[in-house]
């Protein structure tokens, strides 16, 4: 697919951050029904490791690379990214950014609903941001403990329709966010970007603090995390796996 770069299976777009920024704003002012989904190194192995979920991952509009790893793999394969990592966190909170500044044609704002984390979580994020963006619509905020098919889900459709949201930030961890949005999205017609922002919640609401700028340029965001929570330490074996299969890709298509 022209503009987009293929990882191991997985099809990201060619893009620097300002440029994906302005795919979300160009998206929302055009009407143009769009997902965003910000996998990393972990998520590529783990649609290695079951392929059914390429479909799933494939299936948005804007996918950016969220980690180090997956920008590495870029440089490996020979297929570098022009913008480096492009981190769903970041993202989200510059478009919040922009939507402080934003009207649709008709003078009004745009909605956003916030889903995911613990209960309360979406709620101090929310109010985290206020106090930066005040002109920012929150329509609806829902913690992220909930049954993710059958009534429960139904419920959360409900009250996202029924809040006139156009923006819907998903924080449910993947894959689980991208499988909701990928089985949704079409029951939620009045929302036109769904962004599957794993942890970002957490972030925006200053309960997990991001790392310092200086492990985030040498790209070792990964391992300030794992030294914060240390029980990441089987995820993180994955990284491993990722990179070396990664080489071995490259040499020998397998």
């Amino acid at each position: 697919m022209a503009g987009r770069i293929n990882i191991r299976g997985v099809n990201f777009d060619s893009v620097t951050f300002d440029e994906a920024v302005g795919r979300l704003t160009g998206a929302l002012e055009t009407g143009t029904r769009t997902a965003l989904f910000t996998p990393n190194s972990e998520i590529v192995q783990a649609c290695l490791d079951d392929p059914s979920l390429y479909e799933v991952i494939n299936s948005a509009e804007l996918i950016t690379p969220d980690g180090i790893g997956v920008v590495k793999a870029g440089r490996i394969l020979g297929t570098p990214f022009p913008g480096g990592r492009v981190a769903g966190f970041d993202l989200g909170r510059e478009l919040i950014r922009r939507l402080d500044n934003m009207k649709k044609p008709d003078g009004g704002r745009y909605g956003v609903y916030f889903l995911g984390g613990k209960p309360g979580v979406a709620e101090a994020a929310r109010d985290k941001l206020l106090e930066e963006h005040p002109n920012v619509l929150f329509v609806g905020c829902g913690d992220g403990y909930f049954k993710k098919e059958g009534p429960e889900t139904d419920a959360v459709i409900e009250k996202v329709n029924a809040s006139g949201a156009d923006v819907l930030f998903v924080c449910l961890g993947a894959p689980t966010q991208e499988k909701w949005i990928a089985a949704n999205r079409d029951r939620m017609p009045g929302v036109t970007l769904f962004l599957g922002l794993g942890g970002s919640l957490d972030g925006y609401a200053g309960i997990v603090k991001r790392a310092p700028k200086i492990f985030i340029k040498l790209g070792l965001e990964w391992f300030y995390r794992l030294c914060k929570e240390p029980w990441r330490i089987k995820r993180m074996m994955k990284l491993p796996v990722f990179y070396f299969g990664t080489w071995k890709y490259r040499f020998t298509g397998k």
